[in-house]
């Protein structure tokens, strides 16, 4: 049986999705116009920390968390009246995530190209998330 690649899945993706540099999320940040969601799991954030004021939402839970029909939504976890910016480490699962939100119907969102290697890069302030 011939399955898709994951390298596939993503490329395919990136055909229906926004990608912005991590300059251009720079400058929308500066400015206060996106909200930034880490999608990595929470051993990543413990290890290498997280972009301050980034929102973390497991990949896992992204759908869940955002549909208002969903048991587990999550109220006013974000700002839909901004852009959403979706990073995982490199660009591959937020390429996915951003993917099934457009399909999904959110229409004002977008993934970082490079995650956040390409954002620490850029010099977004790095904090550190403690175990709990």
């Amino acid at each position: 049986m011939k399955i898709k690649s994951s390298q596939e899945l993503v490329a395919e993706a990136k055909k229906h999705i926004k990608t912005l540099s991590a300059q251009d999320i720079k400058k929308l940040n500066e400015n206060n116009e996106c909200v930034l969601i880490d999608i990595r799991d929470i051993r990543e954030i413990w290890k290498e920390g997280t972009i301050k004021n980034s929102i973390h939402i497991p990949r896992g839970m992204l759908e869940f968390w955002l549909d208002p029909e969903s048991s587990y939504y999550k109220k006013g976890k974000i700002d839909d009246k901004k852009k959403m910016i979706l990073y995982c480490a490199l660009g591959f699962r937020s390429s996915l995530a951003t993917k099934t939100l457009v399909d999904m119907g959110f229409v004002n969102v977008a993934h970082v190209d490079g995650g956040f290697d390409a954002l620490k890069k850029t010099g977004f302030e790095i904090i550190k998330k403690e175990k709990k």
